[in-house]
């Protein structure tokens, strides 16, 4: 499934502008800071409205698996894999900026901030109630409520465990495991496993054979 084309008109009291899905992909790809007021901000709250409305219908009822995929791909705006498995509830207040791999699960409560951009590549297995935030706030109070979007990535074949919060700006590498509960505020290598707060670095995955 294709981004939509379709542009929204979005008005304040000073501006008007039409923006579609790529428009607003490309801005968030560009790093540029949210301003308060801004009309990329009343944006956000139309995604936000939308994907609220398809959350809903996901997590209310039974869904097949089949069907599961096709509401996530209805979400995100893009084809999502078949074999893409999820046990709802599932969060997210965009959708539109989430780009998953292949034979990807996610389980039960996660919650996705995704307007940087959520990136997760092929094989990785999400746990109960993990967070992934991509966007923080300006410092000073007078900017709090001004948005900086970063994007946070995950490699393939990676394990995050339950109850684990992802910050903004993250890269985690291929074939990581994150431990439970970990908050991770950095980047991860590729083949470690990283747990606790801060998250850290606590061995390497050696090979496939003897990692246990």
């Amino acid at each position: 499934m294709k981004n939509k084309k379709q542009k929204i008109r979005i008005e304040d009291k000073t501006k008007t502008l039409q923006l579609d899905i790529e428009e607003f992909l490309a801005e968030m790809e560009s790093g540029n800071i949210v301003e308060q007021g801004s009309p990329m901000l009343y944006y956000f709250h139309e995604l936000s409205q939308e994907a609220l409305k398809i959350t809903t219908e996901l997590n209310n009822k039974y869904h097949t698996p089949e069907e599961i995929v096709k509401i996530f791909s209805e979400l995100t705006g893009r084809k999502t894999d078949e074999k893409f498995r999820l046990f709802p509830p599932f969060y997210t207040d965009c959708g539109k900026n989430i780009k998953l791999g292949k034979n990807v699960f996610i389980n039960s409560g996660c919650k996705f901030q995704d307007q940087g951009g959520i990136i997760i590549g092929d094989g990785c297995l999400l746990g109960h109630n993990v967070i992934i935030t991509t966007l923080n706030h300006g410092i000073a109070p007078s900017k709090r409520q001004s948005l900086i979007p970063k994007p946070v990535k995950i490699g393939r074949n990676v394990w995050i465990g339950a109850s684990v919060t992802i910050l903004p700006g993250v890269t985690i590498g291929d074939n990581a495991i994150i431990g439970a509960g970990s908050i991770v505020v950095k980047d991860i290598p590729d083949n470690t496993i990283a747990v606790g707060n801060p998250c850290k670095v606590i061995r390497k995955i050696e090979s496939e054979v003897n990692n246990d």
